[in-house]
């Protein structure tokens, strides 16, 4: 018989960018993150962003509670946009809402989530703004 590998990977952190007010912003990079990201790091207050029915990376706005800048939601929303599928798009409809009220239905998929009490941005990246963000993280 074949001895078992050890997996000595360490699981893949979420990218990490910051916001030029210094709030941290986390972007999941696959559906168990995504999981991880919304269940497990980030706190009830912090703000989730998703594009709308459009599959996307989650993302977390550590703002913890307090009411985020324009700059920081139009930013988050911009990475939401940018790591989905509608990359490249434009108007692309991104959904915000307190973690506190993003569930999971249980025996649900990795990654799947329900939400409520959400507001709706339509959003075109502007992917040279982004790009001096995109740098900060080296991974």
């Amino acid at each position: 018989e074949k001895p078992k590998k050890k997996n000595n990977d360490k699981p893949a952190r979420p990218f990490h960018f910051q916001a030029p007010d210094g709030t941290e912003i986390l972007v999941g990079k696959n559906n168990y993150q995504n999981d991880k990201l919304t269940f497990k790091t980030a706190r009830f207050n912090d703000t989730w962003f998703h594009t709308k029915d459009i599959p996307g990376s989650h993302v977390v706005l550590q703002n913890g509670g307090q009411e985020p800048s324009e700059e920081d939601i139009l930013l988050a929303a911009s990475l939401a946009a940018h790591f989905s599928k509608a990359r490249g798009s434009s108007k692309i409809p991104v959904d915000y809402t307190e973690i506190r009220y993003v569930k999971k239905p249980s025996g649900s998929k990795p990654g799947f989530v329900i939400f409520t009490n959400q507001k709706t941005l339509y959003i075109t990246p502007d992917e040279a703004k982004l790009a001096k963000v995109l740098a900060q993280d080296p991974s």
